[in-house]
């Protein structure tokens, strides 16, 4: 069993990869992981109807990017998004793969190990974007921009200079997509089901918080879209907060 102690420099590590639904894939990649020394596998959180998982791990920097890269590698061969259907906005078979500072660690430091990373990511063929604290493209920060158009957008965007990878190439990408990795701090999920199934007014919620985030100082650090969850049988508001000093969960509430 893998320990750590107060003295130990730890990154977490939450990639999301496009497949919920096929055990055997989702099996391998959290085998993947868990293999590696140093690090430690805290949990799997699988979503059908998201047709996604995203799987949280910790563990000593060097082994935290040495797995990392043993799943997307498992996923680039396993995953093809030219198959893949799901209700979460998705751009690649893991789409994306963020380094948290969680102890004795400073942003900058962690955003080097995103570096490394991408560089071992890059080589599989794969156009890689730096996001958050690691952008080199001061827009690339945003997750959403690079997420735009999704999946289906990489062939137009591969003929455009403003979109050439910082790391790798479009060599793969018809099956593999492209992927954004960097260093960020906590990210919170917070979902809030709605008593309806009907899905244009989750989408006239999440456009109104939008268009607030873009003047409400304390919206700034959140995001919202809305889907239709087949298992709860409602329409579901999906917020991601990156970071939860500035806007907080009772005011996104």
């Amino acid at each position: 069993m893998t320990t750590f102690s107060q003295q130990d420099i730890l990154i977490e590590c939450v990639p999301n990869f496009s497949e919920g639904r096929n055990k055997a894939t989702i099996d391998a990649i959290a085998k993947a992981i868990a293999e590696v020394k140093d690090v430690k596998l805290l949990h799997i959180d699988i979503g059908y109807d998201a047709n996604r998982t995203v799987f949280t791990f910790v563990g000593k920097p060097e082994a935290v990017v040495d797995a990392a890269f043993k799943a997307i590698h498992v996923a680039f061969h396993l995953i093809d998004m030219q198959q893949h259907h799901g209700a979460h906005p998705r751009m690649g078979a893991c789409d994306v793969c963020p380094l948290i500072p969680l102890q004795n660690i400073s942003m900058e430091d962690t955003k080097s190990y995103s570096y490394i990373l991408a560089e071992k990511v890059g080589s599989l063929g794969v156009p890689v974007y730096m996001y958050e604290a690691s952008a080199k493209v001061a827009d690339r920060s945003n997750l959403a921009y690079i997420r735009s158009g999704e999946y289906e957008a990489i062939e137009d965007k591969k003929q455009l200079a403003i979109w050439q990878p910082d790391f790798g190439s479009f060599l793969h990408s018809k099956h593999f997509g492209m992927i954004a990795i960097g260093a960020r701090k906590f990210l919170l999920a917070y979902n809030v089901n709605l008593q309806t199934t009907d899905i244009e007014i989750g989408k006239k919620i999440a456009a109104i918080f939008r268009a607030d985030r873009k003047t409400n100082e304390k919206l700034q650090y959140s995001k919202a879209i809305a889907w239709y969850m087949e298992a709860y049988n409602c329409v579901q508001i999906y917020t991601n907060i990156t970071d939860c000093e500035q806007s907080s969960i009772f005011y996104v509430f």
